[in-house]
């Protein structure tokens, strides 16, 4: 089983209860195990800042699918829950992404590891710190 590190947030509709709904559908998942999660913090919103406060979490999760696939049940987790991508950065009602999975570094048209700007996100690092400090340290120490 390998071991990957989520961000999860939401801003609209119930936040909080959202996240634990994703946590339990990602738990739910066969193939998936959540084995942390950081406590729920409260951040101002990010890239799109005209929109209410952001609810943020981190998750690591062992898991026996492959990176883009576990990106797939991401994404299906998030239109089950009733996210509809209207604009980037925007208000959403679940985000569910793919900090760190293992060490692996690659880069897709579909999925960058680690996440791309996670370094540049306190509402990402703050949470990761809490669950794994040393991912969180790998992760500021590519820059």
């Amino acid at each position: 089983m390998a071991k990957a590190w989520l961000s999860l947030g939401a801003n609209i509709g119930d936040p909080s209860a959202q996240l634990a709904e994703a946590i339990s559908r990602l738990d739910a998942h066969p193939d998936i195990t959540v084995v942390a999660q950081s406590q729920v913090i409260r951040t101002k919103a990010w890239g799109k800042t005209d929109q209410p406060d952001f609810a943020n979490m981190a998750a690591a999760v062992e898991t026996a699918l492959e990176p883009i696939d576990l990106l797939h049940v991401a994404l299906d987790i998030e239109r089950d829950m009733g996210r509809v991508r209207h604009e980037v950065w925007g208000p959403r009602l679940i985000d569910i992404d793919i900090i760190a999975y293992e060490r692996v570094e690659m880069q897709t048209g579909r999925l960058t590891l680690p996440h791309p700007f996670a370094h540049q996100r306190d509402f990402v690092l703050v949470p990761l710190r809490e669950i794994a400090p040393d991912v969180a340290a790998w992760i500021e120490g590519r820059t």
